[in-house]
């Protein structure tokens, strides 16, 4: 497929697309107390939504990539989308709380396309640096959408009820739908489809995780999510209630941490023309375990706490944007590694990539809660041990090509 079919407007398409994931995750946060009075499940009940919701991309993955596979890129797309946007209308007229559970889930199911197809679309109209540079497009809106849907779900209460939130989701996938019927093409040719009953399917995922080039690389993805997840899910917490930001101040901060991840992706596209892309996911690897060490010493020593007239938050917000600016290099990077051999089959690659992401970004944001201590300690620890996962799976990627290469020679 050339590449030359993924003409510019299609590829900003796919990076919209791509965001619907991240955020119908993030966006109705700021909602929780008023979904859970509106609907009477209870307190707490609100995070068990966010729960199935993780739940339905997880599965929906699953199937997603031997759709793509066996149907086309196109028609999967526009069918998952058009679930999506029928349970968004379920969540915002439903009164029931078991109701509204069923309707994230289903709408996870649908919106699962969201994180497999794009991705495979860029692998089969784009090779080489073309690829990576797209990627880093698609991999620099489901970074940014976690960091910015809170925000945005806040604004949309401001004029209205939370239920808004989920009738604006219903709106942004029709434009989607009309925009890939309009605009993206089919990148999957039918000779290319392969078809493969229930046992195949999971014959296909088993020989995809236990290929060492598509796991190493893999995990190195998930963690960097990991990582992200961790900062998303405590820094509510240890920001306005530990550091005593406001809430416009907290805004501020999480758009400059978005902004630091966008100048990571695009200052990677830019050094591909220079610098190999191992090398460049690599020196990232430790650039982000650098910090996020420095970090978890800090949180642990108590320095990062509010002391000196605000000196040392701003020293917490300058190791978190550092780390973040960092997975801008090590995100789009480890996904091209992924899905290198895996062309044939690039929809159940990137599905399997997907539900490695999701469950540990899942885990991440529960352990920042089960974590002892307290302030800056939980987050940090979550983000170091994300930045740990990152780096001990490089590792394990450049001794599985050592091992490759002694073999070979």
């Amino acid at each position: 497929m050339s590449a030359s079919l993924l003409t510019r407007p299609a590829v900003i398409l796919l990076g919209l697309v791509t965001a619907i994931g991240p955020l119908a995750t993030d966006m109705y946060l700021p909602a929780f107390p008023q979904l859970e009075k509106a609907l009477g499940g209870g307190n707490d009940s609100a995070q068990f939504t966010l729960g199935v919701w993780f739940l339905g991309l997880a599965a929906g993955q699953i199937f997603q990539g031997a759709l793509s596979d066996r149907f086309g890129r196109k028609i999967p797309l526009i069918i998952g989308l058009f679930i999506f946007a029928l349970a968004s209308v379920g969540c915002a007229i439903v009164n029931d709380y078991s109701l509204f559970c069923f309707y994230r889930f289903l709408g996870a199911l649908g919106g699962s396309v969201s994180t497999v197809i794009p991705r495979a679309v860029v692998r089969d109209g784009a090779t080489g640096r073309k690829e990576v540079h797209i990627m880093a497009q698609l991999t620099l809106v489901f970074g940014v959408m976690p960091v910015l849907a809170p925000s945005l779900g806040s604004v949309v209460m401001h004029f209205g009820s939370w239920r808004n939130i989920f009738w604006l989701e219903t709106l942004y996938a029709v434009l989607a739908i009309v925009g890939v019927l309009l605009i993206v093409p089919e990148t999957l040719a039918v000779e290319q489809r392969i078809f493969l009953p229930l046992k195949g399917i999971i014959q296909r995922y088993k020989s995809i995780v236990r290929e060492p080039v598509f796991l190493t690389n893999t995990l190195i993805s998930s963690f960097a999510t990991f990582v992200m997840f961790a900062y998303v899910s405590g820094a509510p917490a240890v920001f306005e209630q530990y550091l005593g930001f406001s809430p416009q101040m907290f805004g501020i901060f999480f758009g400059v941490n978005a902004a630091f991840f966008i100048l990571g992706t695009q200052i990677n596209s830019l050094l591909l023309h220079h610098v190999s892309l191992v090398t460049l996911l690599e020196g990232a690897a430790l650039w982000v375990i650098s910090m996020g060490c420095v970090f978890l010493i800090l949180a642990l020593s108590g320095f990062t706490g509010v002391l000196q007239g605000g000196t040392h938050r701003l020293f917490l917000c300058f190791l978190i944007i550092m780390m973040i600016g960092g997975l801008g290099f090590i995100a789009p990077n480890s996904t091209v590694l992924s899905l290198s051999r895996h062309g044939q089959h690039a929809g159940s690659a990137s599905a399997m990539l997907g539900t490695f992401r999701f469950g540990l970004g899942f885990f991440s944001s529960v352990l920042v809660g089960w974590l002892p201590g307290s302030g800056a300690v939980p987050m940090a620890t979550a983000m170091f041990i994300g930045a740990l996962g990152i780096v001990c799976s490089a590792i394990a990627r450049r001794l599985f090509r050592g091992h490759e290469h002694r073999t070979h020679s």
